[in-house]
């Protein structure tokens, strides 16, 4: 009985032990990881030659105080070492609408159909495809109640 009892304790202080593998983190370990990843942001930021307040534009789910202390360590270590900045290869693309002024209307699709003509005969136009040929139309039904 009291092996059943050491060997259920000793397994459970494993699986307990493991828990950091599961995924959970503590709050503590939270805040650390948002604060060195702000830090990179920043670090980042800086040496591509954005401003702050765009990097704070681009970053908002990190913390400002975070990325201001990254963006300021790398700023001292570029003025250190006469580092220029470097510009990224490929832009990234804010959207861009033009002014309600000057904004066009989208085109309307192509139709294969023409607006019905009216008939030089005085009768009613027949209705044509895009070839020009007449559209057979079915018979009205006249229903008597």
């Amino acid at each position: 009985m009291k092996l059943q009892h050491s060997l259920i304790l000793i397994s459970l202080a494993c699986l307990l032990a493991g828990c950091e593998q599961l995924g959970l983190e503590t709050p503590a370990a939270q805040l650390a990881r948002d604060e060195a990843e702000g830090n990179a942001i920043g670090g980042g930021c800086r040496l591509a030659g954005r401003g702050l307040e765009d990097c704070y534009q681009i970053n908002k789910r990190s913390p400002k105080a975070a990325i201001y202390t990254g963006w300021r360590d790398m700023d001292a270590y570029m003025r250190d070492n006469k580092l220029d900045v470097v510009k990224p290869e490929s832009q990234m693309q804010q959207p861009q609408t033009p002014p309600p002024a000057q904004a066009q209307p989208a085109p309307l699709p192509q139709s294969s159909f023409r607006p019905l003509e009216p008939a030089e005969s005085g009768n009613a136009a027949v209705p044509q495809n895009s070839t020009g040929k007449p559209i057979s139309t079915p018979a009205k039904r006249v229903v008597k109640s």
